[in-house]
């Protein structure tokens, strides 16, 4: 093998690094996407991108949005437009072209119930009612979620949103980096500034100003920090990856211009 390149998840992509030596790698092992909303930020937008981010392909994305980082001010009237769009959702079958549909697996199932029930023991706020039927998950947002809840910082791919209310920019971001992921992460405001010196201090591959995250064109580096994966993909990076350079020299028998 000449190189090894693929999308798992992290306990799977450190077992690989770990046997495959010297052999190139490019791996994508999925993300906690952070989604900063700034005090000047558009509400109305910032909450369209949040449930579509949460919750299209419901949740199953390495770069869905996976937590919410509010400013104080702004939570009330954000987490009110999220809830009444997260509402409208429609639960269902994948034929009956529902917004949400099953996660994966059963496992998939249990692990995010593993996960919401932590949060609600810790005393997290559901702002919709947990239901479950077989691997059918209905959406949850919850608000009021803190550090000390595993929905903070683990991935549950699937339909579940947590939403935590901070007094800053600077606690948000340092939530972002403090994260063994780091993928992708977006911002809303309206100061583009404000959204260059965020962005720089975010430890992502690649951060969405006033979007949510998503791949992107096949050309666009695609690419995470920390667990979130080794090298970066992408057209140009791929080929780069899976190219060895190779030198060959030709010595002359006469000295010719090149030589010294």
């Amino acid at each position: 093998m000449r190189c090894c390149t693929l999308p798992c998840v992290v306990l799977t992509g450190i077992a690989i690094s770990k046997k495959a030596g010297m052999v190139p790698l490019q791996m994508e092992l999925g993300g906690k996407d952070a989604c900063i909303v700034c005090s000047d930020a558009d509400l109305d937008l910032a909450a369209s991108h949040i449930i579509k981010g949460g919750f299209s392909y419901s949740g199953q994305r390495c770069t869905a949005v996976k937590v919410v980082l509010v400013m104080r001010d702004i939570a009330d009237e954000l987490v009110k437009k999220v809830h009444a769009g997260v509402q409208k959702l429609k639960v269902g079958r994948p034929e009956d072209n529902a917004d949400i549909t099953a996660v994966v697996s059963e496992g998939s199932a249990n692990f995010i119930q593993g996960l919401v029930e932590d949060a609600k023991a810790k005393g997290a706020t559901f702002l919709t009612e947990w239901k479950r039927e077989n691997n059918l998950l209905w959406p949850v947002l919850l608000d009021n979620v803190t550090p000390e809840m595993r929905i903070a910082w683990e991935e549950p791919f699937g339909p579940v949103l947590p939403i935590i209310r901070v007094g800053s920019v600077d606690e948000a971001v340092q939530h972002c980096n403090s994260s063994n992921l780091g993928l992708q992460g977006c911002v809303f405001t309206k100061d583009v500034n404000q959204a260059i010196r965020i962005s720089d201090a975010m430890q992502t591959g690649t951060v969405q100003v006033n979007a949510a995250p998503a791949r992107g064109p096949d050309h666009f580096p695609f690419q995470g920090f920390r667990d979130s994966g080794i090298g970066s993909q992408g057209i140009k990076n791929s080929l780069v990856m899976m190219t060895k350079i190779k030198s060959t020299v030709i010595n002359l028998d006469k000295e010719s211009y090149t030589v010294g």
